[in-house]
């Protein structure tokens, strides 16, 4: 029996090649794109999800400051990871993570690397995390104070194929470390990313003989990414208030400290608070892959049902000759069947080619393995869940006719069969407008944030690291305005397009008892502001004399936020610095503009200046950077020598958006694609019923434009319904959209018309490929074959 109905759907496919091609097509294209889309968000959702104990890890925070300046601080100081595990019995154990920015150069023999990423951590860190040590003492990855621990790629990068252990490797020519363990390379989907590991005793011993800080009791340096594994089920809000009297026990006078408590498994996606990180994208990406796969299932319903009429006899005289109902439903579940498993493995085949272009538009890599069950789980997950979808209407509604009434030729399709249709065509055409909108509003928003005025220029100007060069900078500076092409030359102690530094050890004249104020401070030369083109909008400058490592400079939102009239003059301390405000900058931005330009300050400490600008012609660019690697290398021998253009680190930082953007902008495109598919195969179904009637029309002398727009009108009517339930769909999604941003575009009536323009112009376009055919054809002809 079985083998009748696949020998009879394969036959009806053949029969009916047209109407097959645009639903394997359009299946094909929906299933693709769906599957693509659902393994991207798979990935997302499976960051750090490969540790055994991921559903007891958390990474400790805190809320820091008061008012406008409150915000959360990602990385506590480093003695509260120890005392939780000391003092609580919640907490089984505690790794902490610190940056290296002890060392920049590493040698092994002749080879010399730079930009590695290298961390300090504590041992515990391979044993709270699954890291294993594939070379080395599982047990103690750390021998002594000087070992390291390093990735596989890093040893192939060092030593080759030699064994790595025992090895050393030499850090800033001055300290050696010995490699003791090796562990395989971090997952795509981990968000630990690191070279090499360093034991965290080392950086306690070198802040305390150098810096003369006292890490074991200090409450002042956050800078510990912090992580605690706890006892299944244990109290968080318990152990939220238990962290926070510790703290408060420390340092009593950090009564804004409030502790919180991030999932491991949410890391990735979430902020501490449960804000979004990432998760609304994941989430918009999952409607977009379920609007393609109902789009892909309407156009097969409306086709089945549209062309029902067509096959009215051929299931009448099934029944006549005996066949059940329930053989006939059989019979077209396996026509969906196979035409779905040709889909599916076309759909398959296009995946394999598009990944590698999927990968490059998306920053991934993800790999298409069907040996993966994961995979396998988002393939039957579409593949269901589409046929399901599209089978069992069309099915019940074929094999429910009537067989006298169809052989008669009084069998019509039905008010409800038709409303129908035309609420699936209405359905698909207020998805495609709504991409359709959301595609111009992302697009519109992502050219905003690119042309916005930042409040400084950063064109034409690079940045680099100085190292032992700064000692020289007037000499340095000299030196290279004489260079063709370089216009001009600052420094400071941060990077202007991301102040990433936070600072509360501030006081001024009028604070409130209990006030914590959150500052980014930044060090800058006297010639910064004007370097940039930055705005003063009260007192003045830096000059460079000495009296101004005792003044103070702030933007408009660290006065307005201290609620400070007439600054300056006024007495305003930051750390150790008691100085005077004697100016105030205009606001600029220095994060993302999802973020409102938070409070800075500004000091001149010469000693803190490690970060060299140099803004060139653009045309002799080149000339510019030969001549700062010469002055570079002069001072730094053998050190790599690395730059950035303040452009490309201003949209690295909005890379994701921009990513995500392109991924919108293509999905909606194959939206639109696949539904014109359907409109396509309608619009021939609706020539082929009519053409009796054209036939009379034209012998009555009608000519094709009338005909042409008889025969559209229905369909132009229904996108216009949709236009009209789209319009405040899209609108209020694309609202709460913006709202992540705190600079952003308004929503104008423009774009729902341009968008409702789009999708009438496609559908005409669509629709008129067989409306014009079918109006210029022969009457005669046409009548004699009806």
């Amino acid at each position: 029996m079985l083998r009748n109905y696949i020998r009879t759907a394969w036959r009806n496919l053949l029969k009916n090649k047209f109407y097959s091609v645009i639903n394997i097509a359009g299946l094909t294209a929906g299933l693709a794109i769906g599957i693509l889309i659902l393994l991207w968000v798979q990935d997302e959702l499976s960051f750090d999800s490969f540790h055994k104990n991921t559903s007891n890890i958390y990474r400790m925070e805190l809320w820091g400051g008061t008012g406008a300046s409150r915000q959360i601080w990602q990385q506590p100081v480093a003695p509260m990871g120890v005392l939780a595990k000391q003092q609580l019995p919640e907490v089984l154990d505690e790794v902490r993570i610190c940056n290296n920015w002890f060392y920049s150069m590493y040698k092994y023999q002749d080879k010399v690397f730079g930009n590695e990423t290298v961390v300090f951590t504590d041992p515990s860190f391979f044993k709270v995390f699954d890291f294993p040590l594939v070379e080395g003492n599982a047990a103690k990855p750390f021998l002594n104070d000087n070992s390291v621990v390093i990735t596989k790629k890093t040893a192939e990068k060092y030593f080759g194929s030699d064994n790595p252990i025992g090895k050393v490797i030499t850090g800033d020519d001055k300290v050696n470390f010995t490699v003791t363990g090796v562990i395989n390379d971090f997952p795509e989907n981990s968000s630990f990313k690191y070279d090499m590991i360093m034991p965290m005793s080392y950086h306690i011993k070198i802040m305390l003989t150098d810096r003369k800080v006292d890490l074991a009791n200090d409450f002042n340096f956050y800078n510990y990414e912090t992580y605690v594994q706890l006892k299944p089920g244990a109290n968080l809000k318990s152990l939220i208030a238990k962290l926070g009297r510790i703290h408060l026990s420390k340092s009593p006078a950090d009564t804004d400290a409030e502790y919180l408590l991030l999932p491991l498994g949410k890391m990735h996606l979430y902020n501490a608070d449960m804000t979004d990180k990432g998760i609304e994208t994941v989430r918009i990406f999952v409607i977009v892959a379920l609007l393609i796969l109902v789009i892909a299932c309407i156009n097969y319903v409306n086709l089945s049902t549209a062309r029902s009429m067509l096959r009215s006899k051929e299931i009448s005289m099934r029944k006549i000759v005996g066949a059940a109902k329930s053989h006939l439903f059989m019979q077209f579940i396996v026509e969906t069947a196979l035409l779905f498993l040709l889909a599916a493995a076309l759909a398959i085949g296009l995946i394999f080619v598009l990944m590698p272009v999927f990968n490059q538009v998306s920053g991934k890599e993800l790999v298409f393995n069907l040996g993966n069950y994961h995979v396998w789980l988002v393939i039957l997950a579409a593949i269901t869940g589409t046929m399901a979808a599209s089978s069992i209407y069309p099915a019940l509604l074929l094999s429910s006719f009537e067989p006298l009434k169809a052989l008669k030729g009084k069998i019509s399709a039905g008010i409800g069969d038709v409303l129908f249709r035309k609420i699936l065509v209405v359905t698909q055409f207020v998805f495609s407008i709504i991409l359709i909108a959301g595609t111009i509003i992302i697009t519109g928003q992502l050219n905003y944030i690119r042309s916005r005025a930042l409040g400084y220029d950063k064109t034409n100007v690079f940045a680099f690291w100085m190292r032992d060069m700064g000692k020289h900078y007037d000499a340095v500076k000299a030196e290279l305005l004489k260079q063709p092409g370089v216009v001009a030359v600052t420094r400071s102690n941060n990077n202007i397009v991301h102040i990433g530094g936070l600072s509360g050890d501030n006081d001024w004249d009028g604070k409130a008892p209990g006030q914590t104020f959150i500052v980014h401070p930044m060090a800058i030369d006297k010639d910064f502001i004007s370097f940039f083109k930055m705005k003063m909008v009260q007192g003045s400058a830096f000059t460079g004399a000495v009296s101004d490592t005792t003044h103070l400079i702030l933007n408009e939102a660290a006065v307005k936020e201290i609620g400070m009239k007439n600054p300056i003059g006024k007495r305003f301390r930051q750390w150790k610095i008691k100085g005077t405000i004697i100016g105030v900058v205009k606001d600029f931005h220095f994060a993302s503009m999802k973020e409102k330009i938070a409070p800075a300050v500004f000091y001149y400490y010469p000693n803190d200046f490690g970060s060299i600008y140099i803004k060139t012609t653009g045309r002799e660019a080149p000339k510019a950077i030969a001549a700062a690697q010469t002055q570079f290398k002069h001072y730094n021998g053998q050190y790599p020598f690395s730059y950035s253009f303040l452009d490309e680190i201003f949209n690295n930082m909005y890379k994701g958006e921009q990513t995500e953007g392109t991924l919108f902008n293509y999905f909606a495109g194959i939206a639109i694609f696949i539904s014109c598919l359907g409109l396509l195969g309608l619009a021939t179904y609706t020539a082929q019923v009519r053409t009796r009637e054209i036939g009379v029309r034209k012998v009555l002398g009608a000519s094709v434009s009338r005909i042409v727009g008889l025969l559209a009108q229905d369909f132009i009517k229904l996108v216009f319904i949709a236009i009209l339930i789209a319009v405040p769909v899209a609108w209020f999604a694309m609202s709460s959209w913006l709202q992540g941003y705190a600079y952003r575009i308004g929503i104008g009536w423009w774009v729902f018309f341009l968008a409702g323009l789009i999708a009438v112009i496609i559908a005409f376009i669509t629709i008129s490929f067989q409306t014009i055919k079918a109006a210029l054809m022969n009457p005669v002809k046409t009548l004699r074959a009806e």
